[in-house]
């Protein structure tokens, strides 16, 4: 599992849609097209933020530090 966890967060994306409750992303070099749902419905996910062709990374939270 470690192979696709570094696959998929070694990955750039650029962004391709955002609506309020999900992104959708590309893989620059993968080609593959990931939908990341928003777990906070009160935090809508916006074009300002995430605007169509932005660069972005993904993070892995099994490696973040807990509270």
């Amino acid at each position: 599992m470690s192979d696709s966890r570094e696959e998929l967060f070694g990955e750039k994306y650029r962004v391709v849609a955002v609506e309020s409750q999900s992104l959708t992303i590309r893989g620059v070099r993968s080609g593959e097209v990931l939908t990341i749902i928003n777990p906070d419905p009160e935090t809508p996910l916006t074009p300002d933020e995430y605007p169509p062709g932005k660069l972005i990374a993904l993070s892995d939270p099994s490696t973040a530090p807990g509270n």
